[in-house]
């Protein structure tokens, strides 16, 4: 790989900025919507152990992902810096996987005392002379990655979102017509025998756009506009996903307050996120920027609980 060697041989010749791990159950979103696929767009094989991804800089200040099999080692990094520890990753070079161009993930640090971060050149001679750059999404478009991104978003600000869905809100189910159902789940008399029968329309609720996010960098939910195919799509497929479950990591599991579990779901075109004890938010391709609530419903905590049964967890 083209300055891998001279990049990782010497420990004092990277400049550690960060870490991220890549593993079935923690992998950066913006790279696929599963951990094969992940991987795949690393040029690595998805083993079940995962990867260590180290961003740094060399001595030119040129930016590198280096990959390691240690992931150990960089969960510690990880959550020792999360708890404002020091810790000085300095990976094994029997560790290294390989050496990448660029940066997957856009960091708003560089390492001092070198030049500005900036791809590296190319290395004609190297063995991945025809590798592309590794470079995060363009946050002025809207696509699969900054899809997930949004979800990861919601994930991590949870509280701050679902306090934009006040008691009061009206879901919409999949028929058109206002299913009078609160955001509390409760069931309210106006719900059609025919809606409470269909176990995808159930759970099935879309907000119109609206504008300001809690931190002002993306629409947030608004009160409904009727059913939207996408939303029912999204669901359908993770009710199939019950019978035919998916590749690792297109369904996660992660801590919640009380007993509760925060769920990421992917597929193609959508992603969701939603706590097993509340409601869910989707994000769809077609629909840049927008946040669709859908209403806990009688279905809805089914799904969640039988998709938290086939998500992947944090060891």
């Amino acid at each position: 790989m083209a300055g891998t060697d001279d990049a990782v041989a010497d420990d004092d010749a990277l400049f550690v900025l960060t870490a991220v791990l890549l593993t079935p159950a923690q992998f950066p979103s913006v790279l696929g919507d599963d951990y094969p696929a992940a991987c795949a767009a690393l040029g690595l094989e998805p083993y079940a152990e995962g990867y260590g991804l180290v961003l740094g800089q060399d001595g030119d200040g040129a930016r590198w992902t280096v990959v390691v099999d240690d992931v150990s080692l960089v969960a510690v990094a990880i959550a020792s810096w999360d708890c404002g520890m020091a810790y000085d990753l300095s990976p094994d070079e029997r560790s290294v996987v390989c050496g990448l161009p660029g940066w997957p993930l856009a960091l708003a640090v560089a390492a001092p005392g070198v030049p500005a971060p900036h791809d590296p050149p190319p290395d004609p001679e190297g063995e991945e002379a025809d590798l592309p750059v590794l470079t995060p999404p363009d946050t002025d478009t809207w696509g699969p990655a900054q899809r997930r991104l949004g979800a990861d978003e919601i994930a991590l600000q949870w509280a701050a979102w679902r306090d934009q869905i006040d008691d009061e809100t009206t879901f919409t189910g999949s028929d058109g017509t206002d299913d009078e159902e609160g955001a509390d789940g409760s069931d309210e008399p106006g719900e059609t025998d025919a809606a409470a029968e269909s176990q995808t329309d159930d759970d099935v609720a879309e907000a119109g756009s609206s504008e300001g996010s809690p931190d002002g960098s993306a629409n947030g939910p608004a009160a409904p506009s009727g059913a939207h195919p996408g939303v029912r799509r999204a669901l359908a497929e993770a009710h199939a996903y019950v019978d035919n479950p998916p590749p690792p990591g297109r369904i996660r599991s992660a801590f919640a307050p009380g007993d509760a579990r925060t769920l990421r779901a992917d597929g193609p075109g959508w992603s969701l996120v939603a706590r097993t004890d509340d409601i869910a938010f989707v994000l769809l391709d077609e629909e840049p920027g927008e946040v669709l609530p859908v209403g806990r419903g009688k279905a809805l905590p089914g799904l969640l609980q039988a998709l938290d049964a086939l998500a992947v967890r944090p060891s």
